[in-house]
């Protein structure tokens, strides 16, 4: 259980999605006030950004930056190149859907910001169990950014540390829906599926929607995103 925060600026990373919605919805429930980061990188479901701004709303942020970020020049995955998306199912391995470095560079960018404005404390909804085997999703990744988080800083050179937290870390997609409902906040304002159908609905194939679906059905709770019925 976290301690009162009440009024403490905090930095969520804001995708538009289930997982971060609930990491800055657990931010607010411990008092934080949040500040919401989306970066637009230029992502094939672009609908989450509309999702970024919905959930923004929903979690009170008192202020909420899209930072435009354009990873597609880079290319080298099925989410920001002409690659296609995996709709087979999970298979072993690290994904096409990979983004080198997505989380790297989005923490960096994360903490930037948490300096120029004195917080201290940055969230982001990265789990270790229910995802696509993303490395920089793993707990090694975050306790590693930490340390460069605090090494790289004026603000941790001179003792004011800074603090990473990945609450849903250790969580299923079913904990982390259980979560969702506790705390009082709808997933049909999130996005998860990386190709949505012509229509704008969830494809209900590609890794994401099929973790997310599974998470749901294990929790007995329904996901209020519509998906495509073909």
């Amino acid at each position: 259980m976290m301690d009162d925060h009440t009024g403490v600026d905090a930095i969520i990373l804001l995708s538009g999605g289930l997982d971060s919605m609930v990491a800055g919805g657990l931010a607010r429930a411990a008092g934080f006030r949040i500040n919401a980061l989306t970066i637009d990188y230029h992502q094939r479901h672009r609908r989450e950004l509309q999702a970024a701004a919905t959930v923004a709303e929903a979690l009170g942020a008192f202020r909420h930056v899209v930072l435009p970020l354009d990873l597609s020049i880079f290319g080298g995955s099925a989410l920001t190149a002409d690659i296609d998306v995996p709709k087979g199912g999970l298979s072993p391995g690290i994904p096409v859907t990979y983004v080198p470095a997505r989380n790297l560079v989005f923490l960096s960018l994360t903490l930037a910001w948490a300096e120029a404005i004195g917080a201290k404390d940055i969230f982001i909804g990265v789990n270790a169990l229910d995802y696509s085997g993303y490395p920089d999703c793993r707990p090694e990744f975050i306790s590693a950014f930490s340390d460069i988080a605090n090494l790289a800083t004026k603000a941790g050179s001179e003792g004011g540390g800074f603090r990473i937290h990945a609450p849903l870390q250790h969580m299923g997609k079913d904990e982390i829906a259980r979560e969702a409902a506790r705390l009082g906040l709808d997933p049909g304002i999130t996005w998860s599926c990386y190709d949505p159908t012509p229509a704008g609905l969830a494809c209900g194939l590609c890794d994401s929607c099929r973790l997310r679906l599974d998470g749901f059905r294990r929790a007995g709770l329904v996901d209020s995103v519509q998906y495509d019925p073909g």
